[in-house]
């Protein structure tokens, strides 16, 4: 049965979190208690325990820090939040654990233990080694005492961030490019003379893609990239400091050798590799991409001069795929309509892993979440629900993500527990007047975010510890990244994308010119996105740069546009907390998600037969066993870039 979100308020998920957190301290003084007599059974079957009352345990109560429309509940969801954290930092540096834990591993049903049992023994001693236990007791204090500032830091962070209500006031002769719809979409001010901007994506993205005022872009943009400013520069700065101190402790050079040496690159000297082998090619191509903009800034200027800014380049690319390609995105959009696209993914998804979706009555935090179950479409059996909570509101959640919020495994009765997991996005909201129509990239997002969703639904491990996504960090988006190839698929598309007036399907010559349009200043993309890693890695690499400003202004060269002057975007940036030396796994990730839809496209990017090795060999797997391992399985051969590099066009 689904948890009833509609019974939540401050005091109930307190005092859920009270005596949920009671009832696992007692579990884990059981814990300690067997180290007399240890057993799989009596330590980590009892921990495997612990860990689903506290993923659960999140999903009710600190998710709603994220989501809730009532300012005191998510902001006990927030603080709750912490509190979890630091429940959970306490108790991996208890030392009596640690040794019933060692102990354990020393008999010899440790040793005789396989799969996910074995795997799930190394794991946890990991993370009691990463909790400093083999480290002098004042190190161990130190790190208990950082690592609980950084929980403080990051929650601090993100509410910062959700707390944004700032606004650029326009009037309506001032949105000259924007559609009618955008202008009746903005709140008025009070004296209903101007109109509010918001800096929710629905209201920036679709304004620097169109407005023709380079001013009021500029102006849009110098607010949106200040977000949180003052106060998140200074929580950044310290959290900076603070992972330093850590990895010191071990004796690492830096956060991220700290931190990598868990995940597929392993260090920070192969990411940089990976950088560098796509550096040269990727600006050669930018240059080109940026000359031909310019060349259009200066004559809609006058300025011979005009150098393109990072407000400009949206504008001058969509305008590009308008003018060259026939690719007005608000046209696209046409045949996007929300309800449309939702049922097109099913379907495509429905078809490929063998699966029906069921949309349910369930009691939610909000009237617009939807709820849908996933059952397997050869059995009928039940597999998993997930949520859908789509459109902006205040405070809430502002990015697209994906949720877990209770974890499959294996119960002790023999039963599988359905996961649950939440898509939470912010994509323009239905009026009477106007569907809900979604551009292009919000179709790729949603594909994308499904994908993670499909990912956490999907899991058939035993233990929670490899339940859905907790697979390696940056391996954990090539199986959504994959996932937004069938969004430039033009045969798919035309099975949903109908016009939402007169149902026609999206004509084959607009797919036909979309597809043609897909690489358009592709490289100049990519090189932002290696921005935003190579900032992460400046800040977290070895030899991290404490300057805030000139670690921003270096990375910033690596996108051959000139820094925003006077803005500092990583205050808004959320993925400085939670993708810390890990930023890099988007592009990292991309390359092996790209590799495995090779197998798709040498196949049939429908194919059942493809898609059923695909769920079985990645999306139940989850994290039993390495990313790489995953990756062999599926493709059966070793992984390799080329198929990342062709669709880039940088080879092929």
């Amino acid at each position: 049965m689904l948890f009833d979100y509609t019974t939540v308020n401050p005091e109930s998920i307190t005092a859920d979190v009270d005596r949920t957190l009671a009832a696992a301290d007692r579990i884990v003084d059981e814990v300690v208690a067997s180290a007399a007599d240890p057993a799989y059974a009596s330590t980590l079957g009892r921990l495997e325990d612990v860990g689903d009352m506290t993923a659960s345990l999140f999903g009710r109560t600190a998710f709603m820090g994220y989501v809730h429309p009532d300012e005191a509940t998510r902001t006990a969801g927030q603080q709750l939040e912490e509190r979890i954290s630091k429940w959970g930092i306490d108790i991996s540096f208890r030392p009596e654990l640690f040794e019933a834990v060692k102990a354990f591993s020393q008999t010899d049903e440790a040793r005789a233990l396989t799969g996910e049992r074995a795997r799930l023994l190394e794991f946890t001693l990991r993370d009691f080694r990463k909790a400093g236990h083999e480290l002098s007791k004042p190190d161990q204090s130190r790190l208990k005492e950082l690592s609980n500032r950084l929980v403080e830091l990051g929650t601090r962070f993100q509410k910062n961030i959700a707390d944004v209500d700032d606004t650029l006031v326009v009037t309506r002769d001032d949105l000259e490019g924007m559609p009618d719809w955008y202008a009746d979409s903005l709140e008025r001010t009070q004296d209903g003379d101007g109109l509010k901007i918001t800096m929710a994506y629905p209201h920036v993205i679709p304004f620097v893609q169109n407005a023709s005022r380079r001013d009021l872009r500029e102006a849009l943009m110098f607010k949106f990239n200040n977000r949180a400013r003052e106060a998140n520069r200074l929580i950044l700065a310290e959290a900076v400091e603070v992972r330093q101190e850590i990895a010191e402790l071990f004796g690492q050079e830096s956060w991220a050798n700290h931190l990598l040496d868990e995940r597929m690159a392993e260090n920070p000297e192969n990411v940089f590799d990976f950088y560098d082998s796509l550096r040269d090619p990727l600006q050669a191509a930018a240059r080109e991409e940026i000359a031909l903009m310019t060349e259009l800034l200066r004559r809609d200027t006058g300025d011979d001069t005009a150098v393109l800014q990072s407000y400009d380049w949206q504008y001058y690319d969509t305008l590009l795929r308008k003018t060259e390609y026939g690719v007005d995105p608000n046209e696209v959009s046409q045949y996007f309509e929300l309800g449309q696209v939702l049922d097109g993914m099913f379907e495509v998804t429905g078809d490929v892993f063998g699966l029906t979706y069921e949309r349910v009555d369930a009691p939610t935090w909000h009237p617009d979440v939807i709820t849908y179950a996933i059952h397997d479409s050869g059995s009928g059996d039940l597999i998993s629900h997930f949520y859908m909570d789509l459109f902006p509101r205040e405070a809430k959640f502002s990015h697209a993500a994906a949720f877990p919020l209770v974890p499959g495994r294996r119960l002790a009765d023999g039963s599988y527990q359905h996961p649950v997991s939440a898509i939470v996005a912010n994509v323009t909201k239905p009026t009477d007047e106007r569907p809900s129509l979604l551009q292009h990239q919000e179709v790729e997002t949603m594909f994308h975010e499904f994908g993670h969703i499909l990912h956490q639904t999907l899991t058939t491990a035993e233990l929670v510890r490899f339940s859905g996504t907790s697979v390696e960090r940056d391996f954990v988006e090539a199986p959504s990244q994959i996932m937004e190839h069938w969004t430039w698929k033009p045969d798919v598309l035309q099975r949903f994308a109908k016009h939402h007036e007169t149902g026609e399907p999206i004509p084959e010559d607009l797919v036909d010119r979309l597809v043609a349009a897909k690489n358009l200043n592709v490289a100049l993309t990519k090189l932002r996105q290696m921005t935003y890693g190579t900032l992460d890695l400046k800040l977290h690499g070895p030899n991290p740069d404490r300057d805030l400003d000139k670690a921003l202004e270096d990375a910033n060269a690596v996108s051959l546009l000139p820094l925003h002057e006077g803005t500092f975007f990583p205050a808004s940036f959320g993925h400085m907390f939670g993708y810390d030396a890990g930023y890099y796994g988007y592009l990292w990730s991309e390359v092996y998600g790209d590799d495995m839809w090779s197998r798709f496209e040498e196949e049939g990017y429908t194919s059942p037969r493809v898609g059923a090795d695909y769920r079985r060999e990645i999306l139940e797997a989850g994290g039993t066993r390495d990313g790489m391992e995953h990756l062999r399985a599926f493709l059966g051969r070793e992984p390799d870039n080329s198929a990342f590099l062709v669709n880039l066009g940088i080879v092929g």
